[in-house]
């Protein structure tokens, strides 16, 4: 049987609140029934939130499920400068608990019809007066479309108590927004055939509440005596890696900074020895330098360290993950050219200034050359110069591994990546048939 709505109705019901959150730049959303966390999995994604909450009376589905809101490997790789918070409770959205107070949206999403009209009054009560949100989106069936959709008799799910006409569920909304302060904006999901769409309206009824008053209003409120209770049971919550968090900061600095240090290293000795062969191929090497190489190998010095300090080549345009032509070079040379043999132990110097001047990243999480020096002065894997205003990379001569074959696969890291009172939406009946 060819399905009556495409997409699927719940994905729809769940694209609008997602289209919500993306317009509004919503930061705080909880989700009452959130039942198996689907809208909450959908969400996680979806940066503008700093805090995601899902509650459900049913706690043992909530526990099944709670897992694929944990973090990937990918988000500990590349952690974002946005922060996320994830909480889940077992909780009864008749039920008040001041940790919910206050939030950007909640979302009832097909969890109303559950209850029984005592306990809708109830609902109302603590989420548009206690819990006071900047916005509500209430979705529920509605039965004026219910002849329209095969095999169905009765309600659309064995559990709910009622399913309200369009002018029932009119009735209800506005009487919320009179005595909680809210207005309303009535729409859905599910469209009617052509032509019929007028006379049944859609087939999951939507109204958006806004708080009159905006976020002060909601402030005063939040700002009174109200009581402060904690009925609910929370079952799990979780921080995701941000750059906001200092270590995670300085762990991701310190690997950018290596890295492009050791491809500038790297480019200086291709340079270094470009030059040399070039030098052999026209008969001018430097018999002074192979002296000086017996010289010292018979001696056997052992501190030999040199800080490549001196730029040949001043940056033109800067090093970035967009452009790394081999025209763009950033080099350094010993400075003490009576050193430049030795093999045994050598540096190269790599200055902050160029790091950060050319390197986008490293520019943009260190956001000045002094926080950058503090990021890395005591970090045991950056060895700086004895001033701190550069990094020392070690140089190991290349003469036997140039006569290797180096096949080198870069590991990226990325792991493969799947990424209320009552139960809202639970597996409907009707939709589960169609």
């Amino acid at each position: 049987m060819e399905p009556m709505f495409s997409p699927p109705l719940h994905r729809q019901r769940h694209q609008f609140v997602i289209d919500f959150v993306k317009r509004n730049k919503t930061k705080k959303v909880v989700d009452l029934g959130c039942s198996e966390c689907s809208l909450l999995q959908k969400l996680k994604f979806h940066r503008e939130i700093e805090l995601l909450v899902g509650v459900d009376i049913r706690g043992a589905i909530v526990k099944k499920k709670m897992h694929g809101l944990a973090p990937v490997s990918t988000d500990y790789l590349q952690p974002s400068y946005d922060q996320l918070r994830v909480e889940l409770y077992q909780g009864s959205v008749t039920q008040k608990d001041a940790r919910l107070r206050g939030f950007d949206l909640v979302t009832s999403i097909e969890l109303i019809e559950h209850l029984t009209l005592a306990d809708v009054e109830r609902f109302s009560e603590v989420v548009f007066g206690y819990m006071c949100p900047g916005a509500v989106i209430v979705s529920t069936p509605n039965s004026e479309f219910n002849p329209l959709l095969p095999g169905l008799s009765g309600f659309r799910h064995s559990d709910h108590k009622f399913e309200w006409t369009r002018a029932e569920f009119k009735s209800w909304a506005l009487k919320v927004c009179l005595e909680y302060g809210y207005e309303v904006e009535f729409t859905g999901v599910g469209q009617a055939p052509p032509g019929q769409q007028e006379r049944v309206g859609f087939c999951s009824q939507i109204g958006v509440f806004q708080r009159l008053g905006g976020s002060e209003s909601c402030s005063m409120l939040l700002g009174d005596d109200a009581e402060d209770v904690f009925s609910y049971t929370l079952l799990y919550s979780v921080n995701y890696p941000s750059l906001h968090d200092n270590n995670i900061l300085r762990r991701v600095l310190v690997s950018e900074v290596l890295y492009w240090a050791e491809k500038l290293k790297s480019r200086w000795m291709e340079e270094r020895t470009g030059e040399r062969q070039r030098q052999a191929e026209d008969g001018e090497e430097c018999f002074g330098a192979s002296e000086r190489d017996m010289e010292m190998g018979e001696k056997q010095t052992a501190a030999c360290a040199s800080e490549v300090k001196t730029p040949v080549e001043q940056w033109d345009r800067g090093v970035s993950g967009q452009q790394e032509g081999e025209d763009q070079q950033v080099f350094w040379r010993n400075g003490l050219g009576r050193q430049e043999s030795c093999r045994s132990c050598r540096c190269v110097s790599v200055p902050l200034a160029v790091l950060w001047s050319c390197c986008p990243k490293v520019n943009a999480l260190s956001g000045s050359l002094s926080n950058l020096r503090h990021f890395l002065m005591d970090d045991p894997k950056v060895r700086l110069s004895q001033d701190g205003s550069a990094v020392l990379l070690n140089v190991q001569e290349q003469d036997a591994e140039e006569e290797e074959d180096h096949d080198v696969v870069e590991d990226s890291g990325y792991a493969e990546v799947s990424r209320c009172s009552h139960s809202a939406e639970p597996e409907e009946d009707w939709e589960a048939n169609f």
